[in-house]
């Protein structure tokens, strides 16, 4: 069964910076198509921060454009977030989603349905 883990949460100040891991589970020899960071905060509903396809497609969220860069190590199937300037609207939880089917990496679960996702990550940004 695949597995994905996310790693790299923590806890900073507002203006700090954080990277993100993910990584699937060693069985999996075939390259994710698609892998995508999304994010939920207490009360909100779960949202789209980015995705890269394994073309090097990247999709990026209107509210963390230019401050959060997604890259991934495809043949390793290993996909991270680098997070910079932080602020207290970025605290939720992340979670790594990954998929082998075809077609663009929405950041909409509406519209690509992402059949592997991590148990999670806690991101806390401080005022």
């Amino acid at each position: 069964q695949t597995q994905l883990v996310e790693s790299g949460g923590g806890s900073v100040q507002a203006g700090g910076s954080l990277r993100l891991s993910c990584a699937a589970s060693s069985g999996m020899t075939d390259i994710l198509s698609c892998m995508a960071w999304f994010r939920q905060a207490p009360g909100k509903e779960r949202e789209g921060v980015a995705s890269m396809h394994s073309d090097g497609t990247t999709i990026y969220a209107d509210s963390v454009r230019g401050r959060f860069t997604i890259s991934r190590d495809g043949p390793k199937n290993t996909l991270f977030l680098e997070m910079n300037n932080l602020i207290p609207e970025d605290t939720a939880m992340y979670y790594c989603a990954a998929d082998f089917g075809r077609g663009r990496c929405y950041l909409s679960t509406y519209l690509r349905r992402y059949s592997f996702w991590g148990q999670g990550t806690q991101v806390t940004v401080s005022s």
